[in-house]
């Protein structure tokens, strides 16, 4: 690390002045106000957020496991949600301070460890990351998810809580968006993927999860806060660009 920087603990008092790092610039589009009043109910079951101070630029957020809004058991562990690094403050090792942050939290609540999601795609930080920093992978998830444990003591390792083909097949005929309020782009990839099966002709529709719970026991795929199943079928769990659509209707099958 260069120098030394200040990390900006988001809280409840604060969040409305301070934001949460994801759609600093752009508070009156309806995806901040939903996030904003999910971090506000998030805030009393202990979730954190740690954000890089300007100019450097990154964040990371995480909850008690029983309270993840991924589909994991994890209880007893501080599971992460996200973490984020941006632009020139990559390389930096910040990555590495917030993970000590977050570790340094867990300890002090007398957890078992920390745990967190990857991804080989997109919206979530690649599994190397975890790995340079002493996790161990314990499970795998298509199409590239992998969960990771740092134990602190000699616990039983988190899990994968749902069965994904079968949520994914429970969803039947059309487009089935899971969504939630986790994440602020959730809004717009959600109105994109239903104006792409309307232009399609393929029937949609939006399944809200609305707490931890329900992604826990509902989600398709190991993302669990925005998945979108087509005909019973895992198709996508991110924000597609209109080419990037065009390509998975291609491959999917859809004219």
């Amino acid at each position: 690390m260069d120098a030394p920087v200040n990390v900006i603990e988001v809280t409840a008092e604060n969040v409305g002045q301070v934001g949460f790092f994801c759609y600093m610039s752009q508070r009156k589009k309806p995806g901040f106000a939903l996030k904003l009043a999910w971090l506000r109910e998030r805030f009393k079951e202990g979730l954190k957020i740690r954000m890089l101070q300007l100019p450097e630029r990154g964040f990371i957020e995480y909850i008690p496991g029983e309270y993840a809004w991924r589909p994991v058991l994890a209880k007893g562990y501080m599971f992460i949600h996200c973490l984020w690094i941006v632009g020139k403050s990559r390389g930096k090792g910040f990555a590495h301070l917030l993970l000590e942050q977050c570790e340094e939290d867990a300890r002090k609540a007398g957890m078992n460890g920390v745990a967190v999601v990857s991804s080989e795609g997109t919206w979530l930080v690649g599994k190397e990351l975890f790995l340079k920093n002493g996790y161990t992978a314990v499970a795998s998830a298509p199409p590239a998810f992998t969960l990771l444990v740092k134990k602190f003591r000699d616990a039983p390792a988190p899990a994968f809580s749902a069965d994904f083909k079968k949520n994914a097949q429970a969803t039947g005929a059309g487009m089935a968006i899971f969504r939630t309020d986790q994440c602020p782009y959730i809004e717009d990839a959600t109105q994109l993927y239903l104006e792409a099966a309307e232009k399609k002709g393929v029937p949609g529709r939006v399944v809200a999860l609305t707490s931890a719970a329900e992604v826990q026991a509902q989600s398709p795929s190991a993302y669990g806060a925005f998945n979108v199943a087509r005909n019973g079928v895992m198709f996508s769990y991110c924000y597609l660009t209109d080419g990037q659509m065009e390509k998975q209707w291609a491959e999917a099958g859809v004219s």
